[in-house]
């Protein structure tokens, strides 16, 4: 796969930049994580997925505690899908697509960015599950490009707490407060519902 196709070439030869993104690919688009990469990967509470089904985007947000994201080869990792709201978007996405884009970014002062371009799929082995706190599947993606982006426009943020949601070791999520609202108490997945109402639907 490119790295750059027609749309990207025609807005370089406009700006005279074509020069500089072949350097820029040549020199820091790798194939294989460095220690540095996999050091953000696996500090990283959280990223933001990419995926895309014909005229379908998709981006959403994924987070958990550090180290919920593994690296499991030199240019591929894995990570949980939690409990979520039934539309599996992205995942239906990967299912019908599976060319993704991963966005790390680091809001401390360090301020680094990191692009991923892979192929993902997912992976239901309950043994592996068990692998992954509160994990309801497992989303593998193999790198194609990495990519360190230039940080200079990220903002400093202080403070990041993990969301008292994020499944653990050792502690028990609050419920998600939109289950039960009138729209979607009736239509959760029918072992959500016992779960949480008994016989009441």
């Amino acid at each position: 796969m490119s790295f750059y196709h027609e749309g990207n070439r025609e807005l370089q030869d406009r700006f005279d930049g074509r020069n500089l993104a072949n350097s820029l690919e040549k020199n820091r688009n790798h194939h294989v994580f460095t220690d540095n990469d996999c050091k953000l990967i696996e500090e990283a509470s959280f990223f933001f997925l990419a995926t895309t089904s014909g005229e379908i985007v998709d981006c959403s947000f994924k987070g958990g505690v550090p180290g919920f994201i593994k690296i499991t080869g030199p240019n591929s990792l894995s990570f949980p899908d939690y409990d979520g709201n039934s539309m599996y978007r992205s995942l239906g996405n990967i299912l019908v697509n599976n060319n993704v884009g991963l966005l790390f970014i680091n809001f401390n002062s360090s301020a680094e960015r990191m692009r991923i371009n892979g192929v993902a799929s997912i992976d239901y082995d309950l043994e592996r599950l068990q692998e992954f706190e509160g994990a309801k599947l497992i989303v593998d993606v193999v790198a194609t490009n990495i990519f360190p982006n230039c940080p200079r426009y990220i903002p400093e943020v202080q403070n990041l707490k993990i969301s008292d949601h994020v499944p653990r070791a050792g502690h028990i999520p609050p419920e998600a407060e939109w289950k039960f609202r009138d729209y979607a108490k009736p239509h959760l997945p029918e072992s959500e519902r016992k779960r949480l109402f008994g016989k009441e639907t």
